[in-house]
């Protein structure tokens, strides 16, 4: 009831379904879907849609004070709890990726505040410590989450992030510019698999790999660290699936995927009910980074798990 109080006060400030939307960082059709449902819940119309306005109705205007209430009351009680004082612990995940370029932003947003980053080196490990209370943000594949992580924590899509793949410099394709991923059949791609940190990102890894002749590697020894990582890879000698922002690895190059271009969705992450300016900066950061260098507008040719898709276009 709460969501759907706030969708509903903010058309009724803007008045205006679509700069409500962008208000509260959903999709316009999550917005509407709210006011609908609330609408059905209290049996009674609340706003007046035509072409060009919306205004509030009777009963709209009968509920707005009471709305206003519910949610300041509700803020108050959350901010008791979570002071803005406090540093936000925001785990990046790894070092170079575009988390810390939002994380950059938002410290700029509010100097204020302590922004801690962490490297977790996976949503569902990182998820977990968030429910626990011992971190507060994290970035990632937030459809791959387990059903009951995912009902503990909200997200906000920040990008479609072009995979890539990491080969040994002596590896064949390691001259092309850009791999076709039908060059990778046959091919064992490591994919994090038997690393309990990261299932989000070997179950995308089985999705993209799926009817196309690659396999998903088996389990390596848990590295932390990039340096660690990079001498486990180099003893391995295989292909690593990646991103395109992947930090650099000695002995290693890093080559976009084609045909498809494969995208790993990336969401911010927090904890359900946390209320903390910092959070507020990296949702702002994020949505401005976004706009500017069309993070969310998916390439013709990109591919992505349907249900990445539609959890993308409808966050809680």
């Amino acid at each position: 009831m709460i969501r759907l109080l706030r969708s509903f006060l903010a058309v009724a400030e803007e008045l205006h379904f679509t700069r409500a939307a962008a208000r509260l960082y959903v999709a316009q059709q999550v917005l509407s879907r709210d006011v609908r449902r609330l609408e059905k819940e209290l049996g009674a119309e609340l706003f007046s849609r035509t072409t060009r306005q919306v205004t509030l109705t009777a009963d709209g205007e009968r509920l707005l004070p009471h709305a206003r209430r519910v949610l300041a009351a509700q803020d108050d009680l959350l901010a008791a709890f979570a002071g803005p004082g406090r540093p936000l612990l925001v785990d990046l995940n790894s070092p170079g990726l575009v988390s810390g370029r939002i994380l950059a932003r938002a410290r700029e947003l509010v100097p204020e505040c302590e922004l801690m980053a962490r490297y977790e080196s996976g949503l569902t490990g990182a998820a977990a410590e968030m429910i626990a209370g011992r971190l507060d943000v994290s970035f990632g594949r937030y459809a791959g989450l387990d059903p009951a992580l995912r009902s503990a924590l909200a997200h906000q899509p920040v990008r479609y992030e072009p995979m890539a793949v990491l080969l040994p410099e002596s590896h064949p394709l390691a001259e092309l510019d850009a791999v076709p991923l039908a060059a990778l059949a046959g091919e064992s791609v490591y994919a994090g698999a038997g690393n309990p940190r990261t299932p989000e990102w070997t179950d995308l890894a089985h999705r993209l790999f799926e009817g196309r002749g690659i396999a998903v590697a088996d389990p390596a020894p848990l590295a932390v660290g990039p340096e660690e990582f990079g001498r486990i890879m180099a003893k391995r000698r295989i292909p690593v699936l990646a991103v395109v922002d992947f930090p650099a690895m000695p002995g290693a190059v890093l080559r976009p995927l084609v045909d498809p271009v494969p995208l790993s969705p990336v969401s911010l992450v927090w904890r359900k009910g946390l209320i903390h300016p910092g959070v507020t900066a990296l949702r702002t950061a994020a949505a401005e980074l976004a706009a500017a260098e069309n993070w969310l507008l998916r390439p013709g040719q990109g591919w992505v798990p349907a249900i990445d898709a539609q959890m993308m276009c409808g966050q809680n």
